[in-house]
């Protein structure tokens, strides 16, 4: 007949106290590889508490199968508490000096920012012509069914750039969390972010240091961020160095 393990009741204590410490470094390390393979962030503020809390309970169950003084182990348990909390907090708690808008910017609203902001960025040609990748061009960058000898009038490319900065705005929202388009996108921000992806390309917007920076709270930090493309290859290129620097300052307005 089979027999019980000797000390079941303390192995089996054991045991839990280290699954939960594996499963609160899970956490920690799983929204990261989540990122990587996705692209997507999201609020790390319930990553972060159940961490901690799984951390704290795995050390307090290694704590009481050490042969010592009941009082002293529980002064190290009020400690390593006092500490994970902190960090906790430290780490998930976003920086009071950014001042979140109380509700999320319209289509219209950004648009009404976005579209005058990049047709001065882009310049308009309303003859097609070829880019230097030799792409077929036209109004304000535009490559949608462009041929040669293609012609569009200034309301036309007005028309036009609408359409595409608005259906990259609609790409690029699809990177942020809804805390983010709710609460740290007013217009200017949201027009900042939509004129880099109009230049860059909405994937590498969404997938940047800025967009992630944004969705985790720091909103200086991913304005900074948006200032980082301004490179053709490995040359920083004046004129995308000074367009950066106006995203960066239409990202900070208000802040």
């Amino acid at each position: 007949m089979p027999r019980a393990v000797p000390e079941w009741r303390r192995v089996l204590f054991l045991s839990l106290s280290f699954w939960m410490q594996a499963a609160g470094l899970a956490l920690l390390i799983l929204p990261e590889a989540w990122y990587g393979l996705t692209g997507q962030d999201y609020d790390p503020n319930i990553a972060w508490w159940l961490a901690a809390l799984l951390l704290l309970a795995g050390m307090v169950g290694r704590i009481f199968q050490q042969g010592v003084s009941i009082w002293k182990e529980w002064l190290r348990i009020v400690a390593v508490a006092i500490i994970a909390i902190a960090l906790a907090v430290i780490l998930a708690t976003p920086s009071p000096a950014a001042p979140l808008p109380a509700t999320q910017a319209t289509e219209a609203e950004t648009l009404a920012i976005a579209v005058p902001f990049i047709a001065g960025e882009e310049g308009k040609r309303n003859r097609a012509y070829r880019d230097v990748g030799g792409i077929w061009t036209i109004c304000y960058g535009s490559t949608r069914g462009v041929h040669a000898d293609m012609w569009m009038s200034d309301q036309q490319c007005s028309d036009l750039l609408k359409i595409e900065v608005a259906e990259h705005r609609t790409g690029l929202h699809r990177y942020f969390t809804p805390v983010t388009i709710s609460t740290r996108l007013p217009p200017k921000r949201d027009a900042a972010y939509t004129s880099t992806a109009f230049n860059v390309g909405v994937a590498g917007i969404g997938k940047s240091t800025a967009t992630r920076r944004l969705n985790a709270g720091d909103i200086a930090g991913g304005c900074q961020a948006l200032t980082w493309f301004d490179k053709q290859g490995k040359r920083v290129l004046r004129g995308l160095f000074e367009r950066r620097q106006r995203e960066k300052k239409l990202c900070m307005d208000g802040l």
